[in-house]
């Protein structure tokens, strides 16, 4: 568990804070009319603020070098 954690830790991290800054979005930003797709919905815009978080904070990983 220590390893999966060490070794994933920036993506998790990454989909938390994106999550949260869906919510936010979605809180603070919104569409009251309810037209918008992603900013109309609690769900889904935490949804796709972890997916965004998921790919900023993946950017920032260690290469791994090896042997092909």
């Amino acid at each position: 568990m220590k390893e999966f954690l060490k070794k994933h830790f920036l993506k998790i991290i990454g989909v938390l804070i994106g999550g949260i800054a869906g919510f936010m979005y979605y809180h603070f930003v919104g569409c009251a009319s309810g037209t918008c797709p992603i900013s109309s919905n609690p769900y889904i815009s935490v949804i796709y603020g972890g997916v965004l978080g998921y790919l900023l904070f993946d950017m920032f990983k260690k290469k791994e070098h090896g042997t092909n």
